[in-house]
């Protein structure tokens, strides 16, 4: 059994508890539930970057990533550094994430901000509505063709973006939908954790120009964002470039202006 294999499982039960003391009147109840969404992917055109920064405590692959810093320091310096997004990891055991911090990212910045999850139910997708998301995550290989058509038509109902992540050309064809907005490479295999951008730049050429397409994980240098966009790229999802440091707010604020003064832009 894989790293996926256990976190869906272990999701499954998860969603199965959460079904038993939270219904989906009960998370239209919440504050954030009618909110107007802003548009990731609107954002990441207008920006040339097109950086989706991301906050992440720890990871399978990397067990504990940043243990220490203050979420409110981390999205403010995200928003001060102008990405286009955020993205907020959810899943407690195996990424150090929590609801709240959505809820607390949603209360700090305007910016788009994309709940990542293992989604696998529709139950979150109405969950991430509630908690202030204005986008989710639909990981390809966990999801079965139908199944990702019906939860990505109904994130489109509750008016949130979706984002597919891909890590090969079968897993693409799933995802060529109306209701998909964003196609992400994820250059991490997520069976064995291994990491090349060139994942990216050779499926990029099968992405049909009408979505909008990003580039994720392995990212570090701003020769690979030059790289990738000349690949087709519109932008690109990084977090633990920026997680890994004493201070992520100064690691992507750095970042932010070595592109911007990039021999390679």
């Amino acid at each position: 059994m894989t790293i996926l294999d256990k976190i869906i499982d272990f999701k499954r039960s998860e969603i199965d508890s959460l079904k038993k003391y939270v219904s989906y009147s009960d998370l239209e109840k919440y504050p954030n539930f009618n909110d107007t969404t802003t548009s990731l992917k609107e954002r990441i055109k207008k920006n040339y970057f097109g950086i989706i920064a991301e906050h992440k405590r720890m990871s399978p692959s990397k067990s504990i990533i940043n243990s220490h810093s203050n979420l409110d320091e981390i999205i403010n310096g995200y928003t001060s550094a102008g990405v286009s997004g955020i993205s907020v990891l959810t899943d407690k055991k195996y990424f150090g994430g929590s609801n709240e911090d959505i809820i607390n990212a949603n209360k700090l910045t305007d910016l788009p901000i994309l709940r990542k999850e293992f989604i696998i139910d529709e139950i979150q997708i109405v969950e991430a509505k509630a908690l202030g998301a204005d986008a989710i995550l639909l990981i390809s290989s966990c999801l079965d063709k139908n199944l990702l058509k019906s939860l990505s038509e109904s994130a489109k109902k509750l008016n949130l973006e979706v984002l597919v992540e891909i890590h090969s050309l079968k897993e693409l064809k799933n995802c060529l939908l109306q209701t998909v907005d964003i196609i992400g490479v994820n250059n991490r295999n997520l069976k064995t954790f291994d990491v090349d951008t060139k994942t990216s730049k050779d499926l990029s050429k099968y992405i049909p120009e009408e979505f909008t397409k990003i580039s994720e994980s392995g990212i570090s240098s701003t020769e690979e964002i030059y790289e990738l966009q000349n690949c087709g790229y519109d932008g690109f999802l990084i977090g633990e470039n920026f997680m890994k440091n004493e201070d992520p707010a100064l690691a992507i604020l750095n970042f932010m202006n070595e592109l911007r003064n990039s021999k390679w832009i």
